[in-house]
């Protein structure tokens, strides 16, 4: 669609389901192998299709559409009443910088109505994810804590 010589793009969540395993892999594949480069290690790369498939199960996960394509994921578990945990949030490289990221996070909180607090983490040298969550969307930091050998901050949005 254009309007007024603006290009309108159009983004849409689906529900993903087990069909969806080797399309969720290349997403995360793609928006996770700088991590995994950098850090040696990350939950969110190479996972195996059996691995997918039960974090399917796990987890509320939502494929992002760009115009129709499949450009990300938003996942997201409740972890006790009203409070809910993303998972995982990842756009594929060539796709950031659009906006994605952030509408993602609206999604999630128009989603999950009853939501009372978001909660994330995310590596702390990772400056670009940092601002992203605080400065864009409005989350704190509440504390470090670790996993495996990459350090992160737990953030956290309260209604």
């Amino acid at each position: 669609m254009i309007k007024r010589g603006v290009t309108i793009t159009k983004i849409e969540y689906r529900k993903a389901t087990l069909e969806d395993a080797e399309l969720l892999i290349d997403i995360y594949n793609a928006s996770f192998y700088c991590d995994y480069l950098r850090f040696g290690a990350c939950p969110g790369y190479g996972k195996s299709k059996m691995a997918m498939e039960e974090s399917i199960r796990e987890q509320s996960k939502h494929i992002i559409l760009y115009d129709d394509v499949p450009v990300g994921c938003v996942s997201c578990k409740k972890i006790e009443q009203r409070v809910y945990e993303i998972g995982a949030l990842c756009v594929v490289p060539e796709y950031q910088h659009r906006g994605i990221g952030t509408q993602a996070i609206r999604f999630v909180k128009t989603y999950y109505k009853d939501w009372k607090r978001l909660t994330l983490v995310t590596p702390l040298n990772k400056k670009e994810n940092v601002t992203f969550y605080t400065e864009k969307c409005g989350f704190s930091i509440v504390s470090a804590e670790s996993d495996e050998n990459v350090e992160l901050y737990r953030f956290v949005l309260d209604r």
